[in-house]
């Protein structure tokens, strides 16, 4: 690493409830090159969060931990804790990161480097997933496909594309395009302001750089079903854009072409075999096969261009059937529910980003 790239980013890592993760994450960033400072930025963790931070910081002499108070009005837990690290940081370039993260050896010195050498003030990730249980498999590499097709890193990266989005858990800002953007100040109150700050960044005329990561940083997003089941309904209307029609024609495309297919050959194969249906039946059957071998294959090639293995292709039918159940819950806590929880706190859906 270049000597004048030496300790230019401060880290900020806003951490509620975190005594599973952040030890890793805090570990996997004190050794990179190019690093400042950490900040870990404590946002009235009820569980063993600060001891952790505590016996830390005597191993690790440029890590700071912050503790906000009180959570203003019109912020939510994350933007407030982002702010505070910023506040507080004295880097040229800000990483915000996720407590949920994993930070591969040498990835802050070599994204660093890209962000610089192609002139990008904003460069977001969209990292490795790790996916330890079955519905994990079905769930979330189904939602990160389709994403993908929502925020095409190539539109993203273009400066003559509208599109701008960036993932939460990997943003490397220069500080100077987060203040023209108006840093998290302006975003206080939006569930998704990882894609609003993008937003801003771009209509402030500065640069997106957006990849897929998964070489340099992993994630596990959810430790349980029911965590799973809030975050994807607090995220994906906003995702959507909180557009209906898409999310209804994302649903049918996965009901009718990832699900029905599976299902009906299996409806139609055991009729069949049972001998309680005619002879076309089994050449139905076999077209209800190929659709669905057919659409399993092209999810697979998808999977393997965003850094998923393309073995989790085989968890689709049931990822179908999830996603799209999640999709309808997300449409409804939006326009019916008013209201999402989030981290043991409820955010009023009214007027959200």
């Amino acid at each position: 690493m270049a000597e004048s790239k030496q300790g230019r980013v401060s880290v900020i890592i806003p951490a509620r409830n975190e005594e599973a993760n952040i030890a890793r994450v805090v570990s996997s960033l004190a050794a990179q090159e190019g690093l400042r400072e950490i900040l870990v930025v404590d946002d009235h963790s009820e569980d063993r969060t600060a001891q952790i931070l505590e016996s830390l910081q005597a191993k690790i002499p440029n890590l700071r931990v912050m503790r906000t108070n009180s959570l203003p009005a019109g912020w939510t837990g994350k933007t407030y804790a982002a702010a505070t690290g910023a506040h507080a940081a004295s880097g040229d370039w800000l990483l915000f990161t996720d407590a949920d993260t994993e930070h591969m050896p040498g990835s802050l010195a070599a994204l660093l480097e890209r962000a610089e050498r192609e002139g990008a003030d904003l460069l977001s990730l969209s990292p490795g997933q790790s996916t330890d249980t079955v519905w994990e498999k079905c769930v979330i590499p189904l939602v990160y496909a389709h994403l993908a097709r929502l925020y095409r890193f190539r539109d993203v990266s273009d400066p003559a594309s509208p599109a701008a989005a960036a993932n939460g858990q990997y943003v490397l800002i220069r500080r100077s395009a987060y203040e023209r953007a108006g840093g998290h100040e302006a975003v206080r109150g939006a569930i998704l302001e990882d894609v609003e700050l993008a937003r801003r960044v771009k209509s402030a005329g500065d640069r997106l750089l957006f990849l897929p990561g998964s070489q340099w940083v992993i994630t596990r997003m959810y430790g349980s079903f029911s965590e799973m089941w809030r975050g994807w309904t607090k995220n994906l209307y906003l995702l959507y854009g909180r557009n209906v029609t898409r999310m209804l024609a994302t649903l049918a495309e996965l009901w009718l072409l990832d699900l029905l297919p599976a299902l009906a050959f299996l409806g139609l194969a055991l009729a069949w075999a049972l001998g309680v249906a005619a002879d076309w039946t089994l050449l139905a059957a076999m077209a209800f096969f190929l659709l669905a071998v057919w659409r399993q294959w092209t999810y697979s090639q998808a999977l393997g261009r965003i850094g998923f293995d393309p073995g989790l292709a085989a968890y689709q039918t049931t990822g179908a059937a999830i996603l799209g159940l999640l999709l309808l819950n997300s449409a409804r806590a939006y326009r019916l529910g008013g209201k999402v929880q989030w981290k043991g706190r409820v955010y009023s859906t009214e007027g959200r980003k």
